[in-house]
């Protein structure tokens, strides 16, 4: 399987243990784990996207954001879901500064929203590779 694809599958792994951790109900424990979770989840996810813009549309990009903005020029990103991979990448650069309890309430509190955003983008992807 080529590097899109194994990348693919890891994706597709990581988010679903996302979602899983995102139905439980919530403790200290949960909240961490969500959190470590979301980092591993954004960093497979933002790398899917890099090769996908680098196989299908010639682009290279080597940060979260650089490839966000390429993906918004090609059409792949809404303006708005653009704007949201922006946030999220930033909160995941506060994710090791989790210590905080506020930090790590505010990061929590989003997840779930951020698993249906990179889910959703995923899902469109992998229709676009059929």
């Amino acid at each position: 399987m080529e590097k899109l694809g194994l990348i693919a599958e890891d994706t597709g792994k990581a988010l679903k243990t996302l979602r899983e951790i995102t139905e439980e109900r919530y403790s200290v424990i949960v909240r961490d784990a969500a959190i470590q979770r979301f980092e591993y989840s954004f960093e497979i996810f933002w790398k899917l996207l890099k090769e996908y813009l680098k196989v299908n549309e010639g682009i290279i990009c080597n940060s979260p954001k650089s490839c966000f903005r390429e993906a918004f020029n090609v059409k792949l990103l809404t303006e708005e879901e653009t704007i949201k991979a922006l946030e999220m990448t930033d909160d995941r650069n506060l994710t090791s500064h989790t210590y905080h309890e506020k930090v790590a309430e505010e990061i929590h509190s989003k997840i779930k929203d951020y698993y249906n955003f990179m889910n959703k983008v995923y899902q469109d992807m992998m229709e676009m590779l059929k």
